[in-house]
């Protein structure tokens, strides 16, 4: 069968694929496979049936690469084009799993810095936060959603020096909640804070347990770490259950490399340092 797979349109042009996928969208046509176009932009104001309007009938198997959807939109995705004959080869479940923190974090235990959570509205009350981390270490953490951090307001709404000085904590947890905004995925994360040792951060992509390609994060593409030993990681990946996802991994101050983050492989970005066909020709036709 032939790899096919589903890329966000652009806004603009709605008959061509989102500059920023256009490199990736000619890989898969070079690796003779076929591509579809959804329509983000409809899929994130609820209209999922108007988002796969573009996508064939009887499509069969697809992969999505595309934005970052949040797990309710993705279902919806998922639902909207099973009705046009197309089924998502990532399950809702195992891409909810992958994308949100409490989904992989147990599974990577001891292997990621230890964390807590609560689910909690946009503009919501973030409850009794002193209960919420009792389980940590005293000392820095870091805040984020289920998703994604505010690293770019490190000191206002993602760093706090001590996880136990509740005041603090409260004043980093509801400025990351009110610049997150109705975006705010899923609630709130602590995680203890680890000093890496500055040499970048590795991101490995896992096609069915496997480690398919190793490059360097999106947010430093130049930055070419050094390879990362993910042995111990591989067995946390295959317990996961998921087909296609990403760890990025940077080594620790003691030399002990850890889990940054768990991603699903769909919506995760790929630096532009790394050939695409060294990505899709890994990802498996369907049966």
């Amino acid at each position: 069968m032939t790899l096919t797979v589903l890329f966000c349109v652009d806004p603009l042009h709605p008959r061509r694929v989102d500059p920023y996928f256009s490199r990736e969208a000619a890989a898969v046509r070079d690796h003779y496979g076929e591509i579809a176009l959804i329509d983000h932009d409809a899929l994130q104001r609820g209209d999922a049936d108007g988002a796969v309007r573009a996508v064939p009938d009887d499509l069969g198997p697809v992969w999505y690469r595309g934005w970052m959807v949040t797990s309710a939109e993705y279902a919806a995705l998922a639902a909207a084009l099973k009705q046009r004959g197309a089924v998502l080869l990532t399950h809702p479940d195992d891409y909810r799993r992958a994308h949100e923190l409490p989904g992989w974090h147990d599974t990577f235990a001891g292997l990621t810095p230890r964390s807590v959570w609560r689910p909690v509205e946009p503009y919501g009350d973030p409850g009794d936060l002193a209960e919420l981390v009792r389980p940590l270490r005293a000392g820095p953490a870091v805040v984020k959603d289920y998703v994604k951090s505010r690293k770019h307001e490190w000191e206002q709404a993602c760093f706090v020096p001590d996880v136990k000085n509740t005041t603090q904590l409260r004043s980093v947890v509801e400025k990351m909640m009110a610049l997150q905004g109705d975006a705010l995925a899923g609630g709130i994360v602590v995680r203890e804070y680890e000093r890496f040792d500055g040499s970048g951060e590795a991101r490995v992509w896992w096609v069915d347990g496997e480690p398919a390609v190793v490059g360097p994060h999106p947010d430093t593409p130049d930055v070419e770490p050094e390879p990362p030993d993910y042995e111990a990681v591989a067995s946390a990946v295959r317990s996961l259950g998921c087909r296609f996802i990403t760890t990025d991994l940077a080594r620790r101050e003691d030399g002990r490399w850890r889990v940054v983050e768990v991603g699903d492989g769909q919506v995760s970005g790929l630096p532009a340092t790394v050939d695409p066909m060294d990505l899709y020709a890994h990802l498996p036709l369907p049966d």
